[in-house]
């Protein structure tokens, strides 16, 4: 959000001049998809005009295609004319922005879903799969991913659990049937972006909890709720995205007697729990508090927006049921009926410890690419994390790379901070191949190594 267009060459009205600077910049690459604006006031103040014309200015530039609104998080670089080349843009090439697991061929993901496609039609018809569905899946479905979650959760139970069109839906879900506006959530200092669209909608207060590079403190987490009085907590316990941290056992323990202590809900965001099925839910040791949340979209494909959400009681999972049927309606009843026969005959296994292979084969190109560098990293992890060297800014740090070909994400998307460290996040999954990845992690390494002064050299 610190982008401030030059306007010194440029003639005609401001507010033309700053959707023309805006237009320049995202053509040059110092503007990426996606990327937030400031918001009208702050931009106004930086410029020296007045609130008016960066209004007008915002307006001409969505007209134009420029930029997108979204309710309750502000004015963004539109994803589709950013995607666009111009001329004498920098194309991408290699795009390790979108947190993604890899598809290696022993997963054999394309075969399965033909297969299992196959199976359903031949079972069932596809009929079947085209009306109004419970929300939550059915009872059957409903039975087999239990049963998945016990390998981790040893009482899970069907009666608690429902199945979600992906877990940003329960997560929202979640907030509406929890809080309520000016409610403070407790979170990690950098989380997962789409819980701060949804806190932002919903008008929760996200407030950080300070973090160390085995994830978020218990001495930190404890003052927080005395300051704050907080209705939840929310984490990502096991390959916390971006940083890669995990909560050592000791930590699990210690978080989940504060969280009873101050009588908090516990939202678990466990998307990256199957790729270390050695780490404890924190599900398993505070069923009574804990909302968990065991995504299939980082552990098989996000393509299949399947999550489960697996509630305290029963009576919790009737409610929320509830406020997912206002969000979402059900679920897409092919892509859950697949998943849930992948689930019972162990393809779901197998392709997640294929996934989980080729994750631990990228950490090792990415820890041979990255001597000499500091950064954090998991060996089944689908990403790294990498503070910059000095003298880098974050926006500068991933317009160069975006010169050279290479997309990252910058620490910003991740803050409930007002200034969040200097530091990227770069996904290994998204790369087609070892190959690309080893290439794109060479542009990575090279542009470490430079000097930002010299980045500045036109």
């Amino acid at each position: 959000m610190d982008w401030t267009p030059t306007l010194n060459d440029r003639s005609g009205p401001v507010y033309l001049a700053i959707a023309d600077a805006l237009d320049a910049d995202i053509a040059s690459g110092r503007l990426r998809r996606g990327q937030q604006l400031p918001t009208h006031r702050a931009l106004a103040k930086a410029l020296g005009v007045d609130l008016t014309t960066v209004t007008r200015a915002y307006s001409e530039a969505r007209e134009r295609g420029l930029t997108e609104a979204r309710v309750g998080q502000g004015t963004f670089v539109a994803e589709s004319r950013a995607t666009v080349h111009h001329p004498g843009a920098p194309r991408i090439q290699f795009d390790l922005s979108m947190n993604l697991p890899p598809q290696p061929l022993e997963a054999d993901l394309e075969g399965r879903i033909a297969r299992g496609i196959a199976a359903l039609k031949k079972e069932n018809g596809f009929s079947a799969y085209l009306n109004y569905r419970e929300m939550g899946g059915s009872d059957d479905e409903r039975y087999a991913a239990a049963a998945w979650l016990r390998a981790r959760i040893p009482d899970a139970d069907a009666d608690r659990l429902l199945i979600c069109p992906g877990t940003q839906t329960a997560i929202f879900a979640l907030l509406m049937m929890l809080t309520t506006p000016g409610d403070v959530v407790l979170t990690e200092t950098l989380t997962y972006p789409g819980l701060k669209a949804a806190a932002s909608y919903m008008g929760v207060r996200l407030v950080g909890v300070t973090m160390d590079a085995n994830g978020i403190l218990p001495d930190a987490l404890e003052q927080a709720c005395i300051r704050h009085a907080p209705k939840a907590l929310y984490l990502v316990p096991t390959i916390h995205n971006p940083t890669t941290a995990t909560l050592p056992p000791e930590r699990r323990r210690a978080i989940s007697a504060i969280v009873r202590k101050h009588g908090l809900h516990l939202l678990e965001d466990d998307a990256y729990g199957a790729l270390d099925p050695a780490s404890v839910p924190l599900a398993a040791l505070m069923p009574e508090r804990t909302y968990h949340t065991a995504s299939l979209s980082k552990c098989i494909a996000p393509g299949l927006r399947v999550s489960l959400l697996l509630m305290p009681s029963r009576a919790e999972a009737a409610t929320a049921g509830n406020a997912l049927r206002t969000v979402a309606q059900m679920p897409v009843s092919l892509m859950v009926a697949l998943t849930a026969r992948w689930l019972r005959d162990g393809s779901a296994d197998a392709i997640v410890a294929a996934i989980r292979d080729e994750a631990a084969a990228r950490q090792k190109l990415a820890a041979r690419a990255m001597v000499g560098h500091a950064f954090a990293a998991h060996p089944r992890g689908h990403h790294i994390w990498v503070p910059l060297p000095r003298g880098w800014g974050r926006a500068e740090f991933a317009s160069h790379v975006q010169r050279q070909g290479l997309a990252v994400v910058t620490s910003e998307a991740f803050s409930v901070e007002e200034t969040p460290p200097h530091a990227v996040r770069v996904s290994l999954g998204a790369a087609a191949s070892r190959a690309e990845l080893a290439r794109a992690l060479e542009l990575l390494a090279t542009a470490l190594k430079s000097s930002p002064i010299a980045s500045r050299v036109v």
